[in-house]
């Protein structure tokens, strides 16, 4: 029988009267973490939609703004000295891009949309300005930062010494967790992102994440079938991995 799979990573199109659109945005803020919501709420600038395989920003072009997925998802790649890409991150909904580009002024690594997908921009000097005028909002600011560093790094922490078949369960169950707290299936979803794009974010070939997903379906953990998942047993894939240390933020 044919998975059915939630997808978390499409919204339907907003056609409103200005009335109803402020109510619109407010509810699209709903189950945002409160820090992000804040800061969207406060200093976006507006939305800009993306099309699959579109750049949102480019490596070394001027930073000028943060930008929070609204709705689809991305991947930050960047390219070694050869042109190989690099996958460093998939971002979804009200997770941040750009934060890398602050420090030098210049985009660090490259954002492409994985499907269809839209974001809000928030312009950095406008949200510098707000930061100094209310202690409250810089507050918020640090900690969006410190929960996105924190997440990066603890999953490249896990990863950095996990069998190929621990990886793999790691993603999925970080995956997992990510849309759960966003009101999603935490066990049927899509992959929006391809093998290879996984292998690439894991340190794994293509021939190993192949092997591996049929592994882990072949023992019962998953069902898989093209880009559709079905975590079967979520509680074996937690303990391959140790769940409660990959608490998505």
């Amino acid at each position: 029988m044919p998975i059915r799979a939630v997808s978390p990573l499409t919204s339907p199109a907003l056609d409103l009267q200005p009335g109803l659109r402020k109510a619109a945005e407010n509810e699209a803020l709903v189950g945002l973490p409160g820090e992000v919501a804040s800061v969207v709420a406060k200093a976006a600038g507006g939305k800009r939609r993306v099309r699959l395989g579109e750049f949102l920003y480019r490596s070394g072009t001027p930073f000028h703004s943060l930008y929070v997925v609204r709705s689809g998802m991305f991947k930050s790649i960047v390219l070694d000295a050869e042109g190989r890409e690099q996958v460093t991150g998939f971002q979804m909904v009200g997770e941040v891009l750009g934060l890398d580009g602050i420090e030098k002024e210049i985009c660090q690594s490259n954002a492409v949309a994985l499907e269809d997908s839209e974001v809000w921009e928030i312009p950095f000097s406008r949200l510098e300005a707000l930061c100094r005028q209310d202690p409250g909002m810089q507050r918020m600011f640090h900690r969006l930062m410190s929960r996105e560093i924190q997440r990066d790094y603890l999953m490249m922490l896990l990863l950095g010494s996990m069998s190929a078949e621990e990886r793999l369960a790691a993603f999925l169950v970080n995956l997992s967790q990510r849309l759960t707290v966003r009101g999603y299936s935490a066990t049927r979803f899509i992959l929006r992102m391809s093998r290879r794009e996984i292998g690439s974010f894991l340190g794994l070939t293509l021939e190993t994440v192949s092997r591996v997903f049929s592994r882990l379906q072949r023992e019962g953990l998953i069902r898989a079938e093209l880009k559709a998942v079905e975590l079967v047993d979520i509680e074996r894939l937690h303990a391959m991995v140790g769940g409660s240390a990959l608490q998505a933020a």
